[in-house]
């Protein structure tokens, strides 16, 4: 009788435990089939996705999600604080030590990453948002590796340029960890590079020759091109592109106007808008170790003081005119990468001037990429409360407002956004995944 009764409630245990089983993977999949934003993920977005994986039915050898093998010891401990010297304008690149240089851009490794969104309030819909527009870009570059601005997407932008179309496809992919070496779209990104690199003339412009169309983008794009290649050799250490990236740095500094920016044509005129694309350029090649002049960072400081408004809190487009929401987030990250500190007054003043102007897709000028893609950098330098608060519109809003479905599925609608008609979807697309990619693109606080 005790053995029959034994092997009855082993039968018994078995049976219980394999339907225990069934509903727990049932109820896992009902995760990942439901739309669920930001607010209603709460804790689970790294303990049940990026620490666990499989319990979200991923493949945990997806390269999208362990671009390599590395990862840190406690992927959940908040990263360390870098030494900021290197984006001292004051402090040769040369007197810096091995180990600093590239170490800003190494928060795009697997396990940097990890750690960076746990700390900084990434999600699992944030991440997923990134990976469904990575798609939508490896489906939209043209056969010799160029991206466009006018298509074969539709909303494209009136007036085309590949140069800032292919290095804004770049920046999307570098931005989540992806070089020409490593990651699941090392082939898309290596396409990319073969054509950029091909418009690069021995003066270090780049030039495809859609530029003649409109010369307003020739140096819009040079920067855009120039922060690619620089964030390119900082990423992968790769000799080939050590040269063509200090050729760009060296434009830049002999493109610079008397009055301290830049603007659209080489040495003729500044302007806010087109300086800051400069400054991040500036910033990106001392990442990468490069070799930067302390003089064209001061001069960017005069020039920005000439449009500063409200004792520098507040910031034009152009000397003698009024000042902007988005001019003011771009003259703010300016003065962070050139030495304002958290405790600066007019920058606290500015910040909360960006931060009573949240992300919103509410039609109108509400809904403007542009702004938000400075506004979400000088948040996220600013951390703490600030960046909490201006995060929760981000990791929310964003994401929701992606197109989920369809031909351009992976990409954000152009037509209600204040520049998108300009731009068109990929230019859209890709500062919405910029945006998305803030909590780990950069492995550092300006403090």
């Amino acid at each position: 009788p005790w053995m029959v009764s034994l092997v009855v409630h082993m039968v018994m245990i078995i049976i219980l435990a394999l339907i225990t089983f069934h509903v727990g993977r049932k109820q896992e999949t009902l995760i990942v089939s439901e739309p669920i934003y930001a607010e209603k993920l709460g804790d689970q977005i790294l303990d049940d996705v990026l620490q666990s994986p499989e319990s979200m039915n991923m493949d945990v050898t997806n390269p999208a999600l362990a671009l390599d093998s590395k990862q840190v010891d406690n992927p959940l401990a908040t990263p360390p604080k870098l030494d900021e010297s290197f984006l001292n304008a004051t402090t040769a690149v040369s007197d810096l030590p091995a180990p600093t240089l590239g170490l800003a851009l190494n928060g795009r490794d697997a396990g940097g990453k990890t750690a960076l969104l746990k700390a900084y309030g990434g999600t699992a819909t944030t991440e997923e948002s990134i990976q469904l527009a990575l798609k939508w870009l490896k489906k939209n570059q043209n056969p010799d590796g160029s991206w466009s601005l006018t298509g074969p997407f539709s909303e494209g932008a009136g007036v085309d340029n590949k140069v800032a179309a292919t290095a804004m496809g770049l920046l999307a992919f570098q931005g989540n960890g992806h070089t020409h070496l490593k990651g699941e779209y090392k082939t898309v990104v290596k396409k990319g590079w073969d054509a950029l690199l091909k418009m690069q003339n021995a003066d270090g412009l780049f030039l495809s020759g859609g530029e003649s169309y409109n010369p307003h983008h020739l140096l819009y794009a040079q920067a855009q091109a120039t922060i690619a290649i620089c964030e390119a050799y900082g990423m992968s250490k790769d000799t080939a592109f050590k040269a063509p990236a200090q050729k760009s740095i060296d434009f830049a500094h002999k493109a610079q106007a008397p009055e301290g920016g830049w603007r659209y044509e080489p040495r003729i005129d500044s302007d806010t808008s087109v300086t800051g694309w400069y400054v991040m350029a500036l910033q990106t090649a001392r990442m990468a170790g490069l070799e930067v002049q302390s003089q064209a960072e001061d001069n960017v400081m005069k020039f920005l003081d000439s449009v500063g408004h409200e004792n520098q809190s507040r910031y034009s487009y152009k000397v003698g005119q009024e000042s902007t929401l988005t001019m003011t987030a771009e003259g703010l990250l300016c003065r962070q990468y050139l030495g304002w500190k958290h405790a600066d007054e007019r920058l606290k003043r500015g910040v909360d001037y960006l931060l009573a102007n949240p992300i919103s897709y509410g039609g109108g000028d509400d809904v403007n990429v542009y702004y938000w893609y400075y506004a979400t950098q000088v948040c996220h330098h600013m951390d703490g409360p600030e960046w909490n608060k201006w995060n929760m519109s981000l990791k929310q809003e964003v994401p929701k407002h992606q197109v989920k479905t369809g031909a351009e599925a992976g990409s954000w609608d152009p037509s209600a956004d204040r520049w998108g008609p300009h731009g068109g979807r990929l230019f859209t697309t890709c500062l919405s995944v910029y945006m998305l990619e803030s909590y780990y693109r950069h492995n550092f606080r300006l403090k």
